[in-house]
């Protein structure tokens, strides 16, 4: 079968680019996950800044998806051995601080979308995302950020499982070690999602406002 056109799939006003877990406590100065916040900034943030603009400049809804734990851990998840393991990190991700807020790198504007969460492992059954998404008339999400090794693969499945079409630009995502999450892309998210790369989408956008 062949690959979508992406032409026929970022259409800016029925798509979203979403940005996963691009905050301080994940893949900024408060990282409590450091090789994997090393690997997301040495390729995936830049990108992720370059389809920001690209986005914008399209007008295509942008949306950053963040986790939150209060200090006393209220509401947060206790139920697997990532959240045990969670507990010894040094990131805080205190609602409102440094470690819950998208990095400045990303230059959050005023019409972006942010939503949090404080359970789950993805951003599509933690947060209001789905019903923000379908109250906006998106069928199409280009998803970024974090990790590929969970959250990133757990959003993909959600949001095909809710006949969302999904584009996942592979520079514009990370995991660790790398090696992995080229592994799960090519031989299980490749299966679900449209893969391509952050120019390929850049140059799609263009190509709309040319037009």
């Amino acid at each position: 079968m062949p690959a979508p056109v992406l032409a026929d799939l970022l259409d800016p006003t029925t798509t979203a680019l979403v940005t996963q877990e691009c905050q301080g406590g994940v893949i900024g100065p408060q990282a409590g996950l450091p090789l994997l916040a090393e690997e997301a900034r040495r390729e995936a943030v830049p990108n992720i800044v370059a389809l920001l603009s690209a986005a914008r400049t399209a007008g295509v809804t942008v949306v950053h998806c963040l986790i939150q734990r209060r200090p006393d851990g209220r509401g947060s998840n206790t139920n697997a051995r990532l959240f045990a393991a969670g507990k010894s990190f040094t990131a805080d991700l205190t609602p409102g601080g440094p470690g819950a807020s998208v990095i400045p790198e990303l230059g959050q504007q005023d019409s972006d979308l942010v939503l949090t969460r404080t359970h789950g492992v993805g951003p599509m059954t933690g947060t209001d995302l789905d019903a923000v998404l379908r109250n906006l008339n998106i069928t199409t999400i280009v998803g970024v950020g974090v990790s590929v090794n969970v959250a990133i693969t757990n959003f993909v499945m959600d949001a095909v499982n809710r006949g969302y079409q999904f584009v996942l630009p592979r520079d514009a995502v990370a995991g660790y070690p790398r090696e992995y999450a080229d592994t799960v892309i090519d031989n299980t998210l490749s299966l679900l999602a449209t893969v391509t790369t952050t120019s390929d989408v850049a140059a799609t956008w263009r190509g709309f406002t040319a037009t």
